[in-house]
């Protein structure tokens, strides 16, 4: 068992910035010319706001793309933006792209996995994956794992776009892909963990080679990311009112791409790496609330969801509702573990195939 001394050393920077920072504010004085990065879901959301503040500051900025036509109609305003085709559900896919990219030569500086998927019904992709661990993590890990030697050569910060629904769940080692009954909030929580230990290992993999990882929680921001999520389920959580209106706690999505930007680029963060980020800067830890035997308000996990042997994953309904008010600011114990990271690192090379690292 880690102790509390070996998790990450999650110590704010004293940024300056905070919740309403936009990208423009962090890139302040930022000159990206004459390095390349590439932005999965750079053609959506606050994926669409990265790729614009990057190519803004210098950047020649890759947008991989399931949807290529609705990526180059997004970005066509946009100099210095390339498309390219990238299903991360799709291995494949996933080879094909990296192979492409290595072909042309090109090192890069940074990455950001920035594409992902919330809350979808039971889905499975490739050999039978569960599509949010399977697209938010294993393709991008996978992803990363090929692109490798253009990463080192660049000595590239790589950015993980986690969530503060890391606290949702851990990894569920015993049933990662839900084969016993599926929830789809705690889905989305493991695969949110699973992000933020991906950064974990890769920092400590790459930082040798220069390359140094990150993750982030980006806030809550009204985009097509909810489209799974139902009106009475966001009228529940708090997010929009009877009427529909989104609160006004949500950020626009300039500022919610602004921390996934500024880990990426601010000069406060040389010479680390590892940690998870929120609001421009990063995150302290905060221990997981008191759970109940029944999931309900002041749990750490989804309702309903709180044990992969409980009523949801019997009845595999998928219905589990989102407690939303146990979601809290800071990084929970579990999403920074560096065993646990290493665990999981094996776990995405079994199932994967790819490990950049092995012997």
């Amino acid at each position: 068992m880690t102790t509390p001394e070996q998790l990450t050393p999650q110590h704010p920077t004293g940024s300056g910035f905070g919740a309403r920072t936009t990208t423009a504010d962090v890139l302040g004085g930022v000159d990206l010319n004459g390095k390349l990065a590439i932005v999965t879901g750079g053609y959506s959301g606050i994926g669409l706001e990265t790729t614009r503040a990057l190519a803004g500051a210098g950047a020649r900025v890759v947008v991989p793309s399931r949807r290529r036509e609705v990526a180059e109609a997004a970005v066509a305003d946009i100099p210095g933006v390339e498309v390219d085709a990238l299903d991360l559900a799709d291995p494949d896919s996933v080879r094909g792209f990296a192979d492409r990219f290595l072909a042309s030569g090109r090192t890069i500086d940074i990455l950001i996995n920035s594409a992902g998927v919330m809350a979808c019904p039971e889905t499975r992709v490739g050999p039978g994956w569960e599509a949010q661990f399977a697209t938010n993590h294993l393709g991008h890990y996978a992803l990363v794992n090929r692109l490798w030697p253009a990463l080192a050569e660049g000595g590239a910060r790589v950015v993980a776009v986690s969530s503060r629904g890391h606290q949702l769940s851990a990894i569920r080692w015993e049933d990662p892909h839900f084969r016993r009954g599926y929830d789809k909030w705690q889905a989305y929580g493991q695969a949110k963990t699973a992000n933020a230990l991906f950064a974990v290992h890769l920092d400590r993999l790459g930082r040798e080679a220069g390359v140094r990882a990150f993750s982030l929680h980006p806030g809550e921001i009204s985009t097509a990311l909810v489209r799974h999520v139902s009106a009475e389920e966001r009228i529940a959580a708090g997010w929009v009112d009877a009427e529909g209106n989104w609160s006004l706690d949500f950020k626009t999505p300039e500022q919610g791409a602004a921390t996934q930007v500024w880990a990426a680029t601010s000069p406060r963060l040389a010479g680390l790496g590892g940690v998870y980020c929120e609001d421009c800067d990063i995150a302290g830890h905060v221990e997981p609330r008191a759970t109940d035997a029944t999931g309900s308000a002041g749990s750490s996990r989804a309702k309903g969801a709180d044990d992969p042997t409980g009523p949801a994953a019997d009845t595999g309904t998928g219905d589990g509702e989102l407690d939303h008010d146990v979601l809290t600011s800071g990084v929970h114990p579990h999403a920074t573990d560096p065993e646990e990271a290493a665990r999981l690192w094996a776990l995405s090379a079994e199932l994967t195939g790819v490990d950049a690292f092995s012997a």
